[in-house]
């Protein structure tokens, strides 16, 4: 019933947008001191360590991640967890760098199907957003959480460990997955974590879901698509203007991946792990999307694709059969 409702009243926000002031449609405003004042579009959920009703999917709990940068992480299992241990996964939100919650209604409900249905304990990540703090915070407090599970499996987490992950969790089989921005998080700081000694962690795969990716040049789609509904041209500039290092342009390596100006880090590229690469076809982003899924193998990394001719950006947070098929995709990546 709860999902009913949810999904309902984001359809109606979703088909209620406002494509040509880019502020509105995303819902926020600019203040005179350079931060930003983000109206709630979606109704947040409180964590649930208590079975509350029958048709509760998991538990879940809040757990401080970095008390220095005010993140913090949502924890859910399944309500009933199998006998074998259960694979983490590292969830990081959609929004553009910019906006939206781990707590936001779309997030925990998506958190916990998967928990469920895969089944998985999975982390969900509240990083900084921009303007207030631009990239690479982002990707800094991914590489946070991804030491953290390190910590706990070691056992050495400043408060002591975790209770779900010490008895539930096989830190041999961690995945990093992230829808839109969350997409783009995950691979940077999958880079990023390449070099660092994780022992016991090994993470198996990346999760890349509609990744939010830009650059200077138009592609075919994102003219096709200059005023989509969901993620029109002009709001996706704006993210970027408002999530990228002061100074730098859409063809920034933390916005387009692709440019040729990269070079730095394109030795590591091949050392990723097994990458899951999911595309909707009326996606604006859908070219550069299926130019990253080549560009990844062309460097030796194993990519599954989900490429689909129908769906908007992040249409799983609006349709409950789209979802599903989202749901199904986890389940098999992580499940194979």
């Amino acid at each position: 019933m709860y999902s009913s409702i949810l999904f309902t009243t984001m359809t109606s926000e979703y088909q209620s947008s406002n494509a040509s002031d880019p502020y509105k449609h995303l819902n926020v405003t600019l203040n005179p001191d350079g931060t930003l004042t983000r109206h709630i579009s979606f109704p947040s959920s409180p964590a649930e360590p208590q079975l509350t009703t029958d048709s509760q999917l998991t538990l879940s709990k809040d757990i401080p991640l970095n008390p220095t940068t005010a993140t913090f992480l949502r924890l859910y299992r399944p309500v009933s967890p199998p006998t074998q241990k259960l694979p983490i996964i590292i969830y990081f939100h959609p929004g553009g760098f910019v906006v939206v919650s781990a707590t936001a209604g779309p997030m925990h409900l998506i958190c916990s199907e998967i928990s469920a249905q895969t089944p998985a304990l999975v982390i969900n990540v509240e990083y900084r957003l921009g303007p207030e703090h631009r990239l690479p915070a982002a990707y800094d407090d991914g590489v946070d959480t991804i030491r953290w599970v390190r910590d706990q499996a070691l056992g050495t987490g400043l408060d002591g460990s975790e209770e779900w992950l010490t008895e539930f969790a096989d830190f041999s089989r961690v995945y990093l997955m992230g829808s839109s921005a969350g997409g783009n998080l995950i691979y940077n700081a999958g880079l990023r974590v390449l070099d660092l000694d994780l022992d016991p962690v090994t993470i198996m795969g990346l999760i890349i879901d509609q990744a939010f990716f830009g650059g200077i040049e138009r592609t075919e789609a994102e003219l096709r698509l200059v005023n989509d509904h969901v993620l029109p041209l002009t709001a996706s500039d704006l993210l970027w203007s408002l999530a990228l290092p002061l100074g730098a342009d859409r063809d920034h390596e933390y916005c387009n991946p692709l440019a040729d100006r990269h070079v730095s880090y394109k030795e590591k590229i091949g050392r990723l792990p097994n990458s899951l690469i999911r595309v909707n076809g009326e996606d604006p982003m859908a070219d550069r999307q299926k130019a990253f899924a080549n560009m990844l193998e062309s460097h030796g990394v194993h990519v599954t694709r989900k490429f689909y001719d129908e769906g908007n950006h992040c249409v799983e947070m609006f349709d409950p059969k789209k979802a599903q098929i989202f749901y199904n995709d986890v389940k098999n990546f992580v499940c194979s």
